[in-house]
């Protein structure tokens, strides 16, 4: 399923073969969590912007429209109009940051829906039959997200306890992919390790994964509240015990700096909902660092976001009248600057991989983490 093609010290350039098609990473999986990117974006617009995978959520959609209703009108990829790659997240995030109440229990979690309180049940088995419903390509294990930081011996019990989960996912999916009414028999399994900033148990926990022999694996409980130094030191710990020969996908994160760093030192899959929550309140990616749209310095400023950018907003359009769009409250603006900011990340990832691909990554590294983090 996953073809390592090149390394360049520890970026890692690949292929992952998959029911939906091939793609090519690291690549950067664009944020649909309802089956749509916020601010009027299509699926005939993602493939305009080079988007490899889509990455929709169990939560959402279990509660609207329902994941019943998808699956009969024939599954996530026909309802939506995409013919690439789906990943769906398993629910567990959003159970735990958006259900104010909730009760863990070695069965799952009892948690109140955030739209009307409806009292609702989500364990693994759920879960995985809520993302066999979707039809995703990718399904992710139903696990336990810990804010950081968090006490040690309460991270350790969670670790097993979504351990105990991921065994029960690989069951359930299995069951599931046999049946005659599954609509993607092919659905994969990524499991997700978890430890907080625990070093050891990251490694532990990591350890115990790679035994159960997944298509993929999935570094979660970052980006959520400690610095980017400590989640670059988790890295850097816990994946040389992740399996070389599966993908690794560094969830939630992150910015360009994030993502080039990331790569550096062995992830192959990410997504991040900043590319387009940034671009809805105007502040856009370019090669030099972030920009403000309302800045009044862009009043009367006919350049393009970014000169030799290829999207559709460059192309055809002005700061100073994109400016003039938010300052109007006019739904365009949002639209306009989402286009260009996903395809800014996925061009960005064609780049990383040029880059492992003739093996000049730590110079493109050197050259641009700190310019793209930056505020121009």
């Amino acid at each position: 399923m996953f073809k390592l093609l090149h390394r360049n010290l520890s970026a890692r350039r690949g292929e992952f073969h998959t029911v939906h098609g091939v793609v090519q990473t690291p690549v950067f999986m664009n944020v649909g969590t309802i089956a749509a990117i916020k601010g009027a974006v299509s699926t005939m617009d993602l493939k305009d912007v080079g988007c490899q995978v889509q990455l929709s959520n169990t939560y959402h959609l279990h509660l609207r429209p329902g994941d019943k209703i998808i699956k009969k009108l024939g599954g996530l990829h026909k309802f939506m109009n995409w013919d690439r790659p789906i990943l769906t997240d398993s629910g567990g995030f959003q159970v735990f940051s958006l259900a104010p109440l909730r009760k863990i229990t070695e069965e799952g979690v009892y948690f109140s829906s955030h739209i009307d309180g409806r009292k609702i049940f989500m364990g693994p088995e759920e879960s995985m039959q809520i993302q066999s419903n979707l039809a995703s390509t990718i399904a992710m294990a139903f696990d336990e997200c810990i804010e950081n930081p968090a006490p040690y011996d309460y991270v350790k019990q969670s670790c097993d306890r979504t351990y105990r989960w991921l065994e029960r996912c690989k069951i359930e999916l299995s069951r599931l992919n046999k049946m005659e009414d599954t609509i993607n028999k092919d659905q994969m399994l990524f499991g997700i390790n978890q430890g907080s900033i625990y070093d050891d148990l990251r490694i532990e926990h990591m350890k115990a994964i790679s035994k159960l022999d997944l298509p993929g694996y999935a570094i979660g409980g970052l980006a959520v509240g400690e610095t980017h130094d400590e989640m670059y030191r988790i890295l850097d710990i816990v994946l040389p015990y992740a399996p070389e020969d599966k993908p690794r996908y560094l969830m939630g994160v992150g910015t360009p700096a994030n993502i080039i760093e990331a790569v550096a030192r062995g992830v192959d899959f990410f997504d991040c909902v900043i590319a387009s929550r940034n671009a809805r309140h105007a502040h856009v990616y370019t090669k030099n660092g972030t920009m403000n749209l309302m800045n009044v310095k862009y009043e009367t400023d006919l350049r393009p976001i970014e000169d030799d950018c290829g999207c559709e907003a460059c192309k055809h359009y002005s700061r100073a009248y994109i400016r003039h769009l938010f300052k109007a409250k006019e739904m365009l603006a949002m639209r306009l600057c989402v286009l260009h900011n996903l395809y800014f990340y996925n061009n960005l990832m064609s780049k990383i991989r040029m880059a492992i691909e003739n093996d000049y990554f730590q110079a493109f590294r050197e050259e641009n983490v700190e310019k793209l983090a930056r505020r121009i």
